[in-house]
């Protein structure tokens, strides 16, 4: 019986010469994942980019069709959008471990996806999502810390402008408040990259 369902894209993964694995965070279920074939033709896999907003339609646990929901302007072509939206995308692989709908959770990431593509000055964007993150999973900033002046908007990051050592530090800071709340918690292998990026 086919389904459809709304989904973000977390990871596209090979499994074997003809499928590849897909790790989806829904709107319908929460965290799943799918197998899908035939991905062998060219750019066809372009529609699992980290963080594509699609519509799935499956078959238990294969994807039979993906279609864009919506289409990003920048994510695949500004480098560092690119490497923000690769972070953010190991992050919630990380922490959304469940198959469970969390219809505010998804809304979240969503308008977190077109908040990111629209953005001009991307460069404390995943500072301030990480912040949202966390209270949206239950372990909000405290009051008194530092970090919480992180988050004063949905995705505005004061006081501005940071220093490259100010965001490496804010950063590494937020790393190490996820890894005290989550079990699951590794460090994205993008996290070194991401540290570099912006001057």
């Amino acid at each position: 019986m086919l389904s459809t369902t709304d989904a973000i894209v977390l990871s596209l993964q090979p499994h074997s010469d003809k499928a590849h694995l897909l790790h989806a965070y829904t709107r319908a279920g929460g965290r799943i994942n799918y197998m899908v074939y035939g991905l062998g033709r060219k750019n066809a896999a372009g529609k699992y980019s980290p963080l594509s907003i699609v519509q799935l339609t499956t078959d238990e646990r294969s994807v039979r069709t993906a279609q864009l929901n919506y289409v990003p302007r920048t994510l695949t072509t500004d480098p560092y959008k690119r490497t923000i939206a690769i972070f953010i995308s190991e992050v919630l692989y990380h922490v959304l471990r469940h198959p469970m709908a969390d219809e505010p959770m998804y809304d979240f990431i969503a308008q977190a996806v077109e908040q990111l593509d629209r953005t001009d000055e991307p460069q404390n964007f995943h500072l301030a999502f990480l912040v949202g993150l966390a209270s949206k999973l239950g372990f909000a900033i405290p009051e008194d810390s530092p970090l919480y002046t992180l988050h004063r908007t949905p995705y505005t990051v004061h006081p501005t402008p940071y220093t490259r050592k100010q965001r490496q530090e804010a950063l590494r800071a937020l790393c190490h408040y996820f890894e005290e709340h989550v079990e699951t918690w590794q460090n994205p292998k993008s996290l070194d990259v991401l540290m570099e990026v912006f001057d």
